[in-house]
């Protein structure tokens, strides 16, 4: 089995992305695994430190092992969004094979200062554990959202993407590319979408030569999604999306058995319907450099 290292060097030689989906529930993780798995492709799942204590953290890091043990599939457990170091070794001691240390919010310097004793700490727990770093501003919660945050004013710059990466020696670097989290209402209703900076990703990937994340993925337009991985993009998050088609299904569920109090003859066209979002994404971003070549 590859390491998550080897495969998104994989996927960067190939020139595609590997889909990232936040899970808070089996419903959730059943669906991405399957979808995963029709499309022969690894997958990551993700889970903040909300969806960490919900779940529980050795819990869902014994399940996730357990799937990828048994199915022999490269299925991979992110800690998404870790605010403290705590948590972060929290993870690391579980067997999450990423985690997101997420400074942003405090200045540039404080950020890289604390990150760098991050991925000293979370190393010496275990070595093969990725960190990942993130700079910039890109809102907060992956939510329905009446109206979008001024990201302009928080994109990142190749200059402190470069001096981020080279002070910190995090594997992973997330960017605020004009990417945000959550989606308006207007986006939900496929009445618009969310754009990116693709010249701003083409600098700051020559410039931190690292792993580039784009988080808040959900709502974009698919043909800057192809543009973003042609440009250096290597993992794309995708969560209020399947939170959507989460609820639609549950809603589908209950008002076609009003009397059932089942869950599991409740909750199949919830899997469907976050299954059929994760396969449509994950065969977007499978498209990669040859979708963008033919655009």
């Amino acid at each position: 089995m590859h390491s998550l290292r080897n495969l998104l060097q994989e996927a960067q030689g190939n020139g595609v992305a590997i889909g990232h989906f936040n899970i808070s529930d089996l419903v959730l993780l059943k669906a991405v695994f399957a979808a995963a798995r029709e499309l022969n492709v690894p997958v990551l799942v993700g889970l903040s430190e909300g969806e960490r204590e919900f779940v529980g953290v050795r819990q869902i890091a014994a399940f996730v092992r357990s799937l990828r043990e048994e199915f022999d599939f490269p299925i991979f457990l992110n800690a998404d969004h870790t605010h403290s170091l705590a948590k972060g070794v929290e993870a690391a001691k579980a067997g999450f094979d990423s985690i997101v240390f997420d400074l942003s919010a405090l200045p540039i310097e404080e950020n890289v200062r604390q990150t760098k004793q991050a991925v000293e700490a979370l190393k010496a727990i275990n070595p093969s554990v990725l960190v990942e770093g993130e700079i910039g501003d890109i809102g907060t919660g992956s939510e329905i959202h009446e109206s979008s945050p001024d990201v302009v004013k928080g994109l990142s710059t190749p200059g402190e993407a470069k001096h981020f990466v080279e002070s910190t020696g995090v594997d992973i670097l997330a960017p605020a590319v004009g990417n945000t989290h959550g989606m308006l209402r207007s986006m939900v209703q496929g009445e618009t979408k969310k754009h990116l900076d693709i010249e701003r990703i083409v600098g700051i990937k020559r410039a931190a030569q690292v792993f580039i994340t784009l988080h808040g993925g959900s709502g974009t337009d698919d043909e800057d999604l192809r543009k973003a991985i042609a440009a250096g993009i290597n993992i794309i998050h995708i969560n209020t999306e399947l939170r959507v088609a989460w609820r639609h299904g549950l809603e589908h569920g209950l008002s076609t058995h009003p009397g059932e109090v089942v869950p599991y003859k409740i909750l199949p066209p919830a899997v469907e319907a976050v299954k059929q979002v994760v396969g449509s994404r994950l065969r977007l971003f499978k498209g990669g450099r040859h979708a963008a070549q033919g655009a």
